[in-house]
């Protein structure tokens, strides 16, 4: 279970690169909403030590244990269904003390699970029965988080699922037919969603949708976020308007933002650390995705290539998701930026995540040196 790692081994690189864009969260968050700002250092904190400890412990002794996390996993997700504590209309938090949300530890546990069914079943991945056994046991987690409702996590852990089932060997064959079918039917999808009857997704889902594409016609309601969030963004300029200002034309100073410390803290770095600093964190969060496909690139077996490659799906997928809304990109949509936005469910969490990656990069230095 633990094994004799050496320092210079560990990859120290992919550390930095959390801690700092951490950092920028923790002081983001407390521009945004000062009395948050603490209990994102305690999120910090307890997330690197887990991270640190975990990265010492052999990946492949918790992956034999693989069917045990996907049932806690789907009891959690059971409890939020029928116990959960229901907050603007979502119920996604379970109460044990403090909030607590099981869909953001879903997309760390079905990376793992997924990485060691993967490769047992490594010579026949592509074969029907393992296909379907895949898409069966994705269901169950999928259908539970949606029906919080929670659209955005649904579609991110989707998104990791291929990303995963690709770097386990998919076959080509197979992506090429589930392209041809699925880029057509999702076109045919949103075009039924904008519809006035649709029952297709929830009534404030489409009204996102509509509120996107026609920004004018909903500037007073639905989309007047995503527009305050992009001019928050612009009148931040090169260098932006300082953390903790005062102004009141500022977004958070002004109101115009609600929840500014989670979903919209892309634009509390827009506007108070301006072009450079939003530049600063699209850079991290792309070097911390790129070095997590350098891990799964040397990893010594298609479980560890699949955990870090998952890792680096997740980061990189939900980043992007999180800045495009806050630019206009995509409509909104709840998706933290991970690392940054508050929470310390999504950032525990992703330290955890971190911390098998890092084992990973142990593991695979070991292979090569041995």
């Amino acid at each position: 279970m633990l094994k004799n790692y050496r320092v210079r081994d560990y990859d120290f690189k992919l550390i930095i690169l959390l801690v700092a864009v951490t950092v920028i969260g923790i002081l983001a968050v407390g521009s945004a909403k000062p009395e948050l700002q603490n209990k994102q250092m305690v999120g910090f904190i307890t997330g690197l030590f887990i991270m640190i400890l975990l990265s010492f412990f052999d990946y492949t002794f918790f992956l034999r244990f693989y069917w045990v996390i996907y049932a806690v996993n789907i009891i959690l997700l059971l409890l939020v269904r029928f116990a959960g504590q229901e907050v603007n209309n979502a119920k996604r938090w379970l109460n044990i003390g403090f909030q607590f949300q099981p869909s953001e530890l879903t997309k760390i546990i079905l990376i793992l699970f997924y990485a060691q069914f993967i490769m047992k079943r490594k010579e026949n991945i592509n074969s029907i029965k393992n296909i379907a056994l895949m898409l069966i046991l994705l269901v169950p987690p999928v259908f539970l988080i949606y029906k919080q409702p929670d659209m955005s996590t649904t579609i991110v852990i989707l998104i990791v699922f291929c990303a995963v089932w690709y770097v386990g060997g998919l076959s080509y064959k197979l992506i090429a037919g589930v392209l041809a079918i699925i880029v057509p039917v999702a076109i045919i999808v949103f075009v039924l969603v904008l519809q006035p009857d649709q029952t297709i997704i929830n009534g404030y889902q489409q009204e996102r949708i509509l509120a996107w594409l026609e920004p004018e016609k909903y500037a007073n309601s639905t989309a007047y976020q995503q527009t305050n969030a992009m001019m928050a963004i612009g009148s931040g300029q090169l260098w932006g308007k300082g953390l903790n200002n005062n102004m009141v034309s500022s977004v958070k100073n002004g109101n115009f933002v609600s929840e500014p410390q989670t979903d919209f803290i892309f634009t509390i770095i827009g506007e108070e650390l301006g072009f450079v600093g939003s530049v600063v964190v699209v850079a991290l969060i792309f070097l911390i995705a790129l070095e997590c496909l350098s891990v799964a690139h040397k990893a010594k077996d298609s479980a560890g290539m699949c955990i870090a490659a998952g890792m680096a799906t997740l980061v990189g997928f939900q980043g992007f998701v999180n800045m495009a809304v806050a630019t206009g990109i995509f409509p909104n949509t709840g998706v933290p930026l991970p690392f940054v936005s508050y929470g310390l469910t999504s950032l525990v969490s992703l330290y955890i995540g971190m911390g098998f990656v890092l084992n990973v990069r142990l593991q695979c230095v070991r292979k090569y040196n041995n």
